[in-house]
């Protein structure tokens, strides 16, 4: 995404995908794929797979898709569902601009020990 521009304020690249991320760490049971380098990889390091990716659409709302690893023993329906709530109340709360949808890929699943 380049600077996203919606009522009036501009948001540079990884604006979004630091508070999408940010965000996630408060999700139990889910973490985004790639652990370090993926919350690098959606800080802009090129190069990497992107955990977070934010599109703006024409009606002045965002698309996210988040890529995951869930740990073991969540229920994988529920943990979407709770990575979707927070995604949209952080970017809601944070930039003013509602969310359409939130994608969740499930990419793998960790065991915790």
């Amino acid at each position: 995404m380049s600077d996203l521009r919606l009522d009036g304020m501009a948001l540079a690249d990884g604006v979004v995908e630091t508070i999408v991320g940010i965000a996630m760490g408060s999700v139990e049971g889910a973490v985004l794929s790639g652990g370090a380098a993926g919350l690098l990889a959606a800080l802009g390091n090129k190069g990497a797979v992107q955990p977070i990716e934010v599109t703006a659409n024409e009606n002045n709302t965002l698309s996210v898709a988040v890529h995951i690893e869930a740990v073991y023993g969540f229920s994988l329906p529920e943990l979407a569902a709770r990575v979707r709530q927070t995604i949209y109340d952080a970017v809601l709360t944070q930039v003013g601009v509602e969310v359409a949808n939130v994608d969740v890929y499930i990419d793998g699943i960790q065991f915790v020990s």
